[in-house]
């Protein structure tokens, strides 16, 4: 019979940090085991966060990323181009272009990829609203930043249909060999989609 060492309101703590992407129950008992013993320091300071964020956390209704404002940090910044938008599935996704400092852009969080297995179709994503956005005379070009699989590639099409006629140049992200790759440990759909995107040296 498993005995319980913790109170239950540690235990919920344990519970609720399981939770989180990439943490199972032997790393959500060390984090909370580590915010326990540092109180003060941890533990008080990070229950503050999570109350502020909880209130004040929004969906930006212009591109859809999370922020603690309406429209967006990224949607006001004046420094943003706005004549690309770089459309993604998610928010994450954002914030993976955001870390790599690789465009200095707009974006579009979609919500998701079609997926007819799931039953998610077009109304259930923002593809309407990129097309609204995208027919703005200031947007000249939309970088489709979706993942390569199968439902990224179908909503990529289906983005690229959509935006026929809006007079906007249509890109994708390249797909190939990553940097540092080595030819001999890549997928054939890798090296595949590298020989055939390639480009004068």
């Amino acid at each position: 019979m498993k005995r319980s060492v913790t109170g239950p309101e540690i235990e919920r703590l344990i519970q609720l940090l399981a939770r989180l992407p990439g943490l199972g129950p032997r790393s959500a008992r060390r984090a909370a085991l580590a915010l326990v013993k540092k109180r003060e320091q941890l533990l008080v300071p990070l229950a503050a966060a999570l109350g502020t964020v909880a209130e004040s956390v929004r969906v930006c209704s212009t591109c859809g990323n999370v922020d603690t404002s309406d429209p967006c940090t990224i949607c006001t910044d004046p420094k943003r181009d706005p004549s690309v938008i770089v459309v993604v599935e998610d928010v994450a996704d954002l914030w993976a272009l955001e870390r790599a400092g690789a465009v200095d852009a707009r974006y579009h969080v979609l919500g998701g990829t079609l997926s007819a297995l799931d039953g998610i179709g077009p109304d259930d994503l923002r593809i309407g609203q990129l097309v609204e956005r995208a027919a703005d005379p200031a947007v000249k070009e939309v970088i489709i930043a979706v993942n390569a699989t199968v439902e990224g590639q179908t909503t990529a099409h289906y983005i690229t249909d959509q935006l026929e006629g809006t007079g906007v140049a249509i890109s994708r992200l390249a797909h190939g060999v990553p940097v540092g790759g080595e030819l001999d440990y890549l997928d054939e759909g890798t090296l595949s989609a590298a020989i055939r995107q390639r480009r004068p040296f």
